[in-house]
């Protein structure tokens, strides 16, 4: 999920705008359980060790040039994939010159890709159900497999832990619509998985991503803690140190999509992390262990926060109240997707490696973070926190 810079709290990252009450309602994260598939290899750093590359085996991304789309180019080059790109070329245009690259509007003509044919094809750009039925109908006989990046959006109740894929789904009186809007987004995205099913019956692999994090991350969300921590002085930090969090490393993401598309993966699957439980207090300290810093955490409950007007998710970015309608927030089991072969490196890494990237960003951008409390707006909530001890 990402903060929306106009009205909607909150947006997926790789979609349109989401309301705050529709990831409530919708996207709630559940515990993980189980470690990894026992007997698979992983290498020293804790992943899948690399098994041996496909051999002549061609990769079409739809998309691709974004957040995650170049973990799954990235990734697929690793496994010995020949990459192809369909975009409108304008993000990051210089991206990948190495690689075929074929452009158009998918919501007007697919044309570049009539009488080609690929092995995998990879979808992070669809957001409605035509435009599912369109490139999936297109390439139902050009391709062998296809995988659609869907979203934990799609879940209708987000008040139960332990949400598996299995779980209700919302739904919408008209499916037609291609505006994302207040309640919307989840029911679209489910039939976005539906619509490829329809097409591609038993060759979809469908992937409900969570809070996807790390270096290039647009929305800052996950980004905002390891800088903020690593300023130092007194962090106002939300609810308690054990509630709940969730997210991915959008490498470790990028790379089980291929892995699991080369193996023959096919299915629904929730894809979030970590492996095992771990709460905001974890990841603030392992955002100050990286940073070296000397930050303290001023721990404020969630009815102090409403209070204050801080909202959870946007304010207090990756957190959410674990009780009432996000009882089962930050709970979702990715248990299927992990006996799949998912894996996640260090907490650390992710937040260090983050560090780095965000330093690299001009002045002007590092200036204007787009999730989090301004400095000193967070002084204030402070001071009413320490007032009111």
């Amino acid at each position: 999920m990402t903060l929306d810079p106009t009205s909607a709290r909150f947006t997926d990252p790789l979609s349109g705008g989401l309301s705050r009450r529709d990831w409530l309602r919708a996207a709630a994260l559940g515990a993980i359980a189980g470690a990894a598939l026992p007997g698979l290899v992983l290498g020293a750093d804790g992943k899948a060790a690399p098994e041996p590359p496909p051999a002549g085996k061609t990769l079409l991304v739809l998309g691709g040039t974004s957040f995650l789309g170049p973990q799954v180019v990235d990734a697929a080059k690793a496994r010995g994939y020949k990459v192809t790109l369909f975009n409108r070329g304008k993000t990051n245009p210089g991206m990948f010159p190495d690689l075929e690259q074929l452009h158009g509007d998918r919501n007007v003509s697919l044309a570049p890709l009539e009488g080609r044919k690929w092995d995998v094809v990879v979808d992070t750009s669809a957001y409605f159900p035509r435009q599912v039925r369109m490139s999936a109908g297109l390439l139902k006989d050009a391709s062998k497999a296809y995988v659609l990046v869907s979203s934990i959006s799609v879940y209708v109740d987000t008040s139960k832990p332990r949400l598996d894929e299995s779980s209700p789904v919302g739904k919408i009186p008209d499916g037609t619509v291609e505006t994302i809007g207040e309640g919307n987004y989840g029911p679209l995205k489910a039939l976005c998985e539906q619509a490829a099913e329809k097409e591609m019956p038993g060759r979809v692999l469908n992937v409900r991503p969570g809070l996807i994090v790390g270096p290039g991350d647009p929305t800052d969300r996950f980004t905002y803690w390891p800088v903020r921590v690593a300023r130092g002085g007194e962090v106002l930090a939300p609810g308690d140190p054990a509630d709940p969090v969730q997210f991915i490393d959008v490498r470790d993401l990028g790379e089980w999509i291929v892995r699991a598309a080369d193996k023959g993966t096919r299915g629904v699957f929730n894809a979030t992390g970590p492996a095992a439980p771990l709460g905001i207090g974890d990841l603030l300290s392992a955002c100050r262990k990286v940073s070296r810093s000397d930050a303290t955490f001023r721990w404020a409950h969630a009815a102090f926060l409403e209070a204050q007007k801080v909202e959870a998710w946007s304010d207090m970015p990756v957190w959410l109240p674990p009780a009432g309608e996000t009882l089962g927030a930050n709970r979702v089991s990715a248990a299927r997707a992990i006996a799949a072969g998912l894996s996640f490196r260090p907490l650390e890494t992710t937040v260090a490696d983050t560090l780095a990237w965000w330093k690299t960003l001009p002045d002007e951008r590092r200036a204007k973070p787009k999730a989090g409390l301004a400095p000193d707006r967070e002084a204030a909530v402070l001071a009413a926190l320490r007032a009111r001890a």
